[in-house]
């Protein structure tokens, strides 16, 4: 660390076994350079004010809500944003797992640099009380004593009992990454944009991928056009004209969908299925199903028992023979 304008020195990384994490609020001349960067990962999760780092020839300002993460190998050097009050954040150093990468990749910037950002400010809750999670987690001394209970929301705005906490047992360790883990999930699935279809507005796809996420939860038109922030009647109107399906009706193709998966790969009973893919009736969920099918549930499940891979195709072939449930079936 060092003071503006003053002769840096190299300030030594963890060693690259260790799994370290804590939370910093520094002022203006607060700086870590490592010109041979370090044997770890070092990710940062920006609460509040600005921080400037750099790796290799990359460079971001992180502003709060913004995950970087600084690979292992390259020189690199953070600091307080020059001109900033302060910068408030999450750090951790280990070893990241090779399940991240793929995660992570979309937001490489360059000499091992990745800019997790914008993630929705929705997160940034859950995200610190991740980092809250891991802190904890990392203090556990393993056998003979109990896990460490999950912080509530409420830790994670409230300083740390300890800024550094390294975790040395084996089930510490791995705690504090799964905790890691999530962080990095979140975020990068949440800051990456919706690929986007020629002529489909961003709004209608975000809607589209919310009915599929949970198909049964209570979706009505107000409560998906509040969602998008457009009135009930203007974002009816945008998504049947570009889709060419009401929100509604799409919402029951999804249901019923999620209902066919259901009866395909669990023993629930159709009642249940039907509450789990958000039919308050199951007569209702019968008769709808009957119609998008060509048979009742019950049969659905029962040709699929019999037939490995069934496909909606194939369904739709065996219902047009005008199969009626008995008997055996040729598929194409």
């Amino acid at each position: 660390m060092n003071a503006d304008g003053l002769p840096e020195t190299a300030v030594p990384a963890p060693p690259p076994g260790l799994v370290t994490v804590g939370r910093y609020d520094e002022g203006p001349g607060y700086a870590v350079n490592r010109p041979r960067g370090a044997d770890s990962w070092l990710f940062t999760w920006t609460t509040g004010g600005h921080g400037l780092l750099t790796q290799g020839t990359a460079g971001v300002r992180a502003g709060a809500g913004d995950l970087v993460a600084l690979g292992p190998g390259v020189r690199h050097r953070y600091q307080v944003q020059p001109g900033a009050r302060h910068w408030r954040f999450w750090w951790a150093h280990c070893q990241a797992r090779p399940s991240w990468t793929p995660w992570l990749s979309p937001y490489a910037v360059g000499d091992g640099m990745y800019v997790v950002a914008p993630v929705p400010e929705a997160l940034h809750d859950r995200m610190a009380t991740a980092f809250a999670r891991m802190l904890s987690d990392a203090r556990w001394p393993g056998s003979g004593t109990r896990p460490p209970n999950s912080p509530p929301d409420s830790a994670a705005s409230s300083p740390p009992e300890s800024p550094i906490v390294v975790a040395h047992g084996t089930a510490a360790r791995e705690l504090a990454l799964c905790s890691l883990e999530e962080i990095v999930l979140l975020a990068s699935a949440a800051a990456r944009p919706l690929p986007q279809r020629p002529g489909i507005d961003v709004r209608v796809s975000r809607v589209e991928a919310l009915i599929a996420a949970d198909p049964a939860a209570p979706h009505t038109v107000r409560s998906l056009a509040e969602g998008v922030a457009l009135s009930p009647s203007r974002f009816a109107h945008l998504f049947t004209e570009q889709l060419g399906r009401s929100p509604m009706r799409a919402l029951r193709e999804a249901r019923l969908s999620h209902a066919a998966r259901l009866l395909e790969a669990t023993d629930l009973p159709v009642e249940r299925v039907a509450v789990a893919s958000g039919f308050a009736s199951p007569f209702h969920f019968n008769r709808v199903f009957r119609e998008r099918h060509g048979m009742p549930p019950g049969a659905y499940r029962t040709l699929c028992r019999r037939v490995p891979a069934v496909t909606d195709d194939a369904i739709g072939s065996v219902v047009a023979s005008g199969w009626r449930g008995e008997g055996t079936v040729q598929l194409p």
